[in-house]
């Protein structure tokens, strides 16, 4: 297949990339490079691929959203993976203007686009941001979702929401995912855990919002790629589906797990849980095994043990020993 894939150059994307095109399809990539965070990251990300697989993966610097770059790139696709977004819960409550304009407009945009020039598959990245705190767990996609904890929550709920009316008005075959808590290799610095193991290794102190007992269900990248992989292949006509890790972890139960794995202590503070954040998650996973054939494969303790390792590859590159 041809793919076009939004957000190439990031954490996911990247990941998703590398995948494809060991699996033989061709991708464009697309990725503004937005500073979130340094784009030299990015560009790092997507160096090996683009190396390795030139005659397969070409990478266009713009926006996913950009009306003429999707009329030029998107004829001849066979599907889109749409992974682009403004990221970050806390920063949402900044500036939630931004998130409106990259979340929902441009997904309108790129809905649009898809209507006038094809192709008719879509598998569109969500986030489990949209459950909020009132959802009882385990989270279940039928949920109604009505009240996201953030701006970011938000965004993203009401990508779905034009997701689901653009199937219903123009059959787009439309599959939308709901990450929860990614991790792994390449993960955006300003998550925690490639921050806790940076500073564990460090020995920094790291700091944790409430008393510890907010819990996660955490899932390394790689089952998140397979997830988005069995999306698209999968013949639905329009579906929202949960990607997750199994089982949620308490804050305190993954820093036992990283002291572990880095082979230190953690001193830690303690600091009140901010605005925007959520005491729980945890993915029901029913339909998503039934549909998408998913299934996570990696435990908790196995991927942070591939994201230690990164960690100090990376700050062996910065010429720091640990």
């Amino acid at each position: 297949m041809k793919i076009l894939l939004t957000g190439a150059a990031g954490f996911v994307g990247s990941h998703t990339a590398e995948r494809l095109l060991e699996a033989g399809h061709t991708v464009t990539g697309v990725d503004n490079f937005d500073p979130y965070y340094a784009p030299e990251i990015k560009r790092r990300n997507a160096a090996a691929a683009l190396s390795k697989h030139a005659e397969r993966y070409r990478l266009v610097e713009g926006d996913f959203g950009d009306p003429a770059l999707l009329a030029r790139e998107l004829p001849g696709c066979d599907a889109v993976i749409h992974l682009a977004a403004q990221a970050g819960v806390r920063p949402s409550l900044e500036d939630p203007l931004r998130y409106q304009r990259i979340n929902v407009a441009n997904v309108v945009a790129l809905l649009e686009a898809l209507r006038k020039h094809g192709p008719r598959k879509l598998v569109a990245a969500s986030s489990s941001s949209v459950y909020g705190n009132v959802t009882p767990a385990p989270f279940c996609e039928d949920a109604p979702c009505a009240q996201p904890q953030s701006p970011y929550g938000a965004s993203k709920r009401a990508g779905e929401i034009y997701c689901g009316s653009y199937a219903q008005l123009y059959g787009l075959r439309i599959v939308v995912v709901r990450p929860f808590t990614v991790y792994g290799p390449r993960q955006r610095p300003d998550m925690a855990i490639a921050a806790f193991a940076r500073k564990i290794l460090l020995g920094e102190p790291i700091t944790l919002f409430g008393d510890g007992s907010s819990a996660r269900d955490y899932t390394y990248v790689a089952d998140i790629v397979s997830g988005l992989l069995g999306a698209l292949q999968a013949d639905i006509g329009f579906g929202i589906y949960n990607l997750g890790g199994d089982r949620p972890y308490e804050l305190r139960e993954l820093v036992a797990l990283l002291e572990k794995v880095t082979g230190k202590r953690a001193e830690v503070n303690f600091t009140p849980m901010q605005a925007g954040d959520v005491e729980r998650t945890c993915a029901d996973l029913t339909r998503s095994r039934r549909d998408l054939g998913f299934a996570p494969k990696f435990s908790l303790e196995e991927g942070l043990r591939h994201t230690v390792a990164w960690v100090r590859e990376e700050m062996a590159r910065e010429g720091r020993q640990v």
